[in-house]
This record gives C-alpha cells, structure tokens and sequence, in this order.
C-alpha cells in the first residue's frame, strides 16, 4: 500500500516554548533537567500530532536544541579544541559554546543551510581529526517515542553532505578525505538503532541537489556501500532540487529508497522512475515544505497516481518536499486573518493532512475524501479569480521602465570624489549596521501599542525617547555615523511588509532562523506597492538630533523576497521587481528629507542563488536589476550603503560589485577576514566594511582582537577605503556588552587612524 511519510517537523513549538526554554536555560533560570523535559514534551506532543494527522512513517531525531548540522558534530564527537572538549560525551555546555561561543573561545562559523534563511553551525575539520560517538541523542529519542507507542523513522544528516557542509581548518586539508574517519561512527551509529528496534533511518544527503564533483560522486559511492551492511533500510533524502546529472549516482546507491523533491523539481519524476531500481522505494515530495500556501489536491494527485502508475502502489510514498522546519507549526491559532486569505493557507499540520488526504486519495479512492478535494479545488479556483491579488498601476508603473532607472548618475569613481567632502569623516570610519538592543521595555511598549493599551501619541513619544537616548550613547562611543536604533520596528522584513500593499501578515506564524532567533515572515499574496513613506519620520526625527550623519535604514528588495512567504502564481523576479520599485520611492523620500546615507540591507542576497551553477546568470541578472532599482534614483553626494552577512561571496563577487553600492558591510569576524578574500582577489573597487564583533555570540571582543582583525584587512585594503562596524545588527544582543563592544570597536579605529597617519 501507498504509506503517507514526513521528513521532519518544526521544532520550535506553536507559542516558541523551545525559544523560552532554552533562552532560559542560558540565563540560569532553569537547570539542564528543566530544559530536558521542556524539549521531551515538544518532541511527545509533534509525534502525537503526525500520528492524529494519519501520517504512517514519522521522523524522529529531526528536533534540535540548535540546528541539525550542530547536532551532527555533536553526534560525532567532532569538537573543536578551543572548546576544551576531551573525549567522550559532548554534553549541552559544549554544545552551546560551540554555536555561542565563551569568553575565551570564539562560536563556529556559521552560515546559510542551502538556499533557506535558515542557518546552521559551520563543522571544522583539522588534519588531525578524530570522530567518535559524543551523543546518543539519536537512539535516545527513538526510544522515547517507542515507549510511546510510535515506532519511528531516524533522520540522520549523510556523512558526505556533512563532510561538504564543513570547513578545513587546515591548509590543503580536503573535508572528503576524512570519510574513512567518519564512517565507523555513522555505522556504529546504526548499529545502535537498529539495536534499539529501528528498521528505517532516514539519511539526509542534500549535496545530491548540487553540481556534484567527481570525488562527492566516489563518495556517496563508498559511504553508501559502508553504511548498506548495517542492518537497517536507508532511505535517502535530497531535496530543494531536481536530481539531474546526479540521477544516476542516487539512483544506483546501495539504499533501499529514494526520496525526491516535486514541488521545486516536478519534472524528475519520470527520469527518477526510469533510474530507480525494481526493489526500491520512492518518496515523492508533492507538498511544499517551504512555503504557506495551500496544496491544489487535484494537481498533486495527479503526481502521485503517475508514480504509482510507473512503481506500484506498495513502492511509493507521499511526503512534504522537505522538512517543514522551514514552515510554521499550525494555522489553526490564525484568528486574525480573514477567511478568503486563511483558506488559501497551510501550515505544517494542514500540509500533513494534505499528504495523508492523498494516501487516502489513492488507497481508497477520491470519494473517500471528497469533501477534502472539494475544498481545495475551490481554494485554488478563489485565489485564481479573486481581485485582490493585481494591481493594474503597479503593471502599468513597470512597464514604463527605462535602462536609466537602474544605474546611477555617476560611475563609483566620480561619486567618491564628491561624498568625502559631503561627509566630512575621518579614516577608519566607525558605524554599525542599524539596530541596538531590542530591550524588555521596547518589546513591552510594543505590545501594549498593539493590543491598544498604549495610543499612538505616547507610543510615539516611548519610540522618540528611546531614540533620543540611543543617538546620545552613539556619540559618547565615538561613532562616526549614526543609527537611530530601529526601536519602532518588529523585524528588518515584517516591518516593511506591514508598509507595504499585497502583504498578510501572521500572528504565530514563526520559523526558524538560528538557535533561539525566530522570524515570523510576512506572506506576500499580490501585487506590492508603497502607499506612504515608512521610515522617513523616524530617519528625520534623529538626524535632527546630532550632527553627526544618521544612516537612513532600508531592507532591500532581495531580501524582502526572500524573507517572505512568496506568492507562487507569477515569477519571483516580477514580484521583487515590485518590491524594487516600493524602496526606490523611499530611498528618494529619504534624500528629500536630508538624509544622505542610505543602508540597502541584502543578507539575503546570495541566499537566493540557485543550487546549480547553470542557473546562477538569470538571477543574479533580475537580483543585481532590482536593488540598482531601489537604490540608483539618487543624486552622487548621496552614499548608499548595503550589508550582507554569513555567505561565500568568492563566485558571485562581480554581481556584488554590479550592485554599485558606495559601502559594503560583510560578516569577517567568525570567518577571521576569510570571507575578505574574495574582495581582495577581485580588487572590489568600492569602500568596504569587513565586520569585526561576531554580534550571534554574547562574547565581548578585545580592542587588541579587533585590531588584529582590522590589520588584517588593511594589509590588502586600501586603508582609506575601510569601514569599522560589527557583523550585523544587534537587536538581539544586550547594552552592556553592546557599550563594551562598541568602546573597544571605536578604540581599534582610532589605533588604526593613527598607526595610517604615521603618528
């Protein structure tokens, strides 16, 4: 029989409980035991919640403290020596430090997970390096929901996509030739499961969905035939997308099913059929795993018939496309949005339902469920016809384009001319990248405005106060350029969107972005416009407190994409074309207001890249046209600056250049100024700001770690052409550490004006 599967489940809780518990695990308000059993009911009420949803094969180890990849590392006993780590057990202290970092020892690296905006903790690999069994974490919660009665499916992160993800410490150390090292703890790994009563483990191997080297394809090879002799039947999990070139490779591998992404790849599905072996199974990913929207039934049910048509019923699954991590828990708690907009929605436990509809669908026949396929043809056929979706000014506006609207009026070289003489800033200009601690009283005031309890005048005049304070720390710090602090805003997409026409926002629709941070994306449902200016008020309000420049600060319109649940009924680079247009009407209000520097945040700029090379030209084409789009109606004396954070900028360095923004400010510190490499190895022509305080770390860097840092940077910078900022904003973070942080940042920019002044 056809069997219903999910490939993991949000972690998070629908009311954050995991964020709670573990922020308070860290501030010592709760014990190690307390933070256990928090977890043990998180983990309890999603297995009970699959199983009622009549899903057949639910995953477990698929829950996280912090992120999977950390898990991994954990798993293997892969700890880096800093963390003083000797053997044996790596337990939640270590773990912690790992992803947080201590006061002596700095967080891992940490990046992108793929094309998401979740993040994952960076594996370090020496030449030295030694894997043994740190965790049971594994086996542990498979017993857990056995003696629940759920027999479930283990989700292991696959030793090759592990060894890809990680970084060599070392130079000439190649990740892959630590396999035969890895191998024995994965197997030992299995044998435990398999001792514990597993039959299935699910080994994920996203690395499959990439162009795939000569050695990962030798790899997978080996891996797998290591792995075949355990006793347990693998299946292996690759998704965000299609399988190609690559077809062959997971195809032929010793495993005993093959799971596939359909909804970002539908047209694999025969070339997969074709290649599978007459024994394996096939999991097909029908449902969205990444987005909101409600699943048109009929379609997807016209997938699976064609996969049980092809394989037979008993050798077919239906699954998300991925893991719903990357969706919110439940729409049930949405009592805010309205009815047309909430029916043409799913969150993860709609989309198991859905998947377990079309089990049903082909076990028993469509009539058996047909309430459920009537309402969705209805959704689908409502969101189609409904007029809210365009907006024919919007149509009309881009249309009327021109090639001027996306270029500047001056090439870099002229502007840079004119700017330092409109600015008036010393060497080594010192600044940061726009928030300042989002403290208990903000959030308080926030809440009480929203619920209504505090009116717009003395909400207003909390924000003014709170600005007021923040301009005044700036300039007892010594910075040269100033932010307002971004007090009135709940995060750097949800607030524009709240600005913005063709956006639906969520109360309890959050997701996971790193550790205990989680973002609630707006859901982009048609066409986006700017009906009024969104930031001017607050840029205007402190730039008339100081003297000093007041950076006006923007999300940019990559970004804003990327961070939002997208509608799917057009092409993305239309919608962020949109999006493009609603920021170059404020970048413009924000000049005529006096503003003149103007931050374009794009983090999510290399974020949207897509997994195979051979599609990386069409969108770094609309991406790099949509923020010149925002940012290129200004006059030259006006400085437009951009941040990007936590990404490998080395093969897309000439479409960051394309950008043509006067300053960049990137993520160095964890990396040591290696991701600086790429901006030296292409001789960025631009200012740059290569980011010296790793802001996700509550650590407070020296003045002498810093400069080191910044030495570095001028060894092959041009001096003159560094900016001094942290990583990324630090919203999150509290003032102590801030002013401390911030003092010892001015301190290492000054030391640097002197030591380039020859004085």
């Amino acid at each position: 029989m056809t069997r219903s599967a999910n490939l993991g489940f949000p972690r998070i809780g629908a009311r954050r409980e995991l964020k709670k518990a573990t922020e308070a695990y860290w501030k010592g308000e709760i014990d190690a035991t307390a933070l256990d059993a928090a977890a043990a009911e998180l983990r309890e009420r999603h297995w009970t919640l699959q199983k009622e949803a009549g899903i057949d094969i639910i995953p477990s180890n698929d829950f996280s403290f912090y992120d999977q990849v950390l898990d991994m590392t954990a798993a293997l006993g892969a700890v880096p020596p800093r963390f003083g780590h000797d053997g044996g057990s790596v337990g939640l202290d270590i773990y912690f430090a790992m992803a947080r970092g201590t006061k002596d020892a700095p967080a891992m690296e940490m990046t992108k997970w793929f094309d998401t905006n979740y993040h994952y903790i960076v594996p370090e690999f020496h030449e030295d390096q030694r894997f043994a069994l740190g965790t049971s974490k594994a086996v542990d919660e498979f017993k857990a929901a056995k003696a629940l009665g759920m027999h479930t499916r283990p989700v292991l992160l696959g030793p090759v996509t592990y060894l890809a993800l990680g970084k060599a410490k070392d130079p000439g150390l190649d990740p892959l030739s630590l396999l035969g090292r890895v191998l024995p703890v994965y197997c030992d790994l299995l044998g435990r499961l398999k001792d514990a009563g597993a039959d299935w483990v699910q080994m994920d191997e996203p690395v499959l969905a990439l162009d795939l080297s000569d050695a990962q394809r030798s790899a997978l090879g080996a891996a797998y035939d290591a792995l075949a002799d355990t006793g347990v039947d693998i299946m292996l999990a690759t998704y965000f997308e299609a399988l190609r070139e690559n077809v062959g490779v997971a195809a032929g591998l010793p495993v005993a099913g093959l799971h596939i992404d359909l909804v970002r790849a539908p047209d694999q599905l025969d070339d997969v059929c074709q290649a599978l072996g007459p024994d394996k199974t096939l999991s097909i990913g029908v449902i969205d795993g990444r987005n909101i929207w409600r699943a048109d039934l009929s379609a997807c049910l016209a997938v699976v018939e064609r996969a049980v048509a092809a394989l037979g019923a008993d050798r077919v699954q239906v699954a998300p496309s991925c893991s719903l991590l990357h969706t919110p828990v439940d729409l049930d708690g949405e009592t805010r949005l309205d009815d047309e907009l909430r029916s043409w929605m799913a969150f993860s436990k709609q989309k198991l339902v859905e998947v377990a509809t079309l089990v049903t669908a082909i076990e028993k026949g469509k009539n058996a469920v047909a309430e459920a396929f009537a309402a969705s043809d209805a959704a689908a056929d409502a969101r189609r016809k409904s007029p809210r979706i365009h907006n024919k000014a919007v149509a009309e506006r881009l249309s009327g384009l021109a090639k001027d609207d996306f270029t500047r009026n001056s090439a870099f070289a002229e502007r840079r001319k004119v700017q330092p003489t409109a600015m008036q800033l010393p060497p080594f200009p010192t600044t940061t990248i726009g928030s300042f601690p989002q403290t208990p009283e903000i959030r308080k005031a926030r809440a009480a405005f929203r619920r209504g309890d505090m009116d717009t005048d003395a909400y207003e005049t909390f924000l003014e106060q709170e600005t007021t304070k923040t301009i005044r720390r700036q300039e007892a710090l010594g910075l040269d350029v100033l932010v307002h602090g971004e007090f009135e805003r709940n995060d750097m997409v949800e607030y524009f969107g709240e600005l913005l026409e063709g956006y639906a926002f969520t109360q309890h629709g959050w997701v996971q972005s790193y550790g205990s941070r989680y973002v609630k994306p707006p859901v982009i449902f048609g066409d986006v416009s700017r009906p009024a200016p969104m930031t001017v008020r607050w840029a205007r309000f402190a730039q008339s407190l100081t003297e000093r420049p007041v950076k006006g600060m923007l999300t940019g319109p990559v970004t804003i994409l990327q961070w939002s649940f997208v509608r799917d009924d057009q092409p993305r680079s239309e919608t962020c074309k949109q999006i493009g247009l609603a920021i170059r009407d404020e970048v413009q209000d924000l000049e005529k207001a006096g503003i003149r520097m103007i931050q374009i945040d794009e983090p999510a700029f290399r974020e949207g890249l897509p997994l195979r090379q051979s599609d990386w030209d069409a969108y770094l084409s609309w991406a790099v046209d949509c923020f010149q789009l925002a940012a290129s109606g200004v006059s030259d004396t006006t400085q437009i600056h951009t941040h990007m954070c936590y990404s490998e900028f080395n093969d897309i360095i000439d479409s960051i250049a394309a950008l043509d923004a006067d300053v960049i400010s990137i993520e160095t510190s964890r990396s040591d100024m290696e991701l600086l490499d790429a901006f030296v190895d292409f001789k960025y022509p631009n200012e740059i700001g290569p980011g010296v305080w790793d802001i996700h770390s509550p650590r407070v860097p020296s003045t002498q770690e810093m400069q080191a840092l910044l030495k570095k940077a001028a060894a092959v910078i041009p001096p003159r052409h560094i900016w001094v900022n942290p990583d990324c904003g630090l919203k999150t973070r509290g003032w102590p550490e801030v002013e401390a942080s911030l003092t010892h940042m001015v301190t290492a920019a000054k030391a640097m004006r002197t030591a380039d002044s020859g004085t």
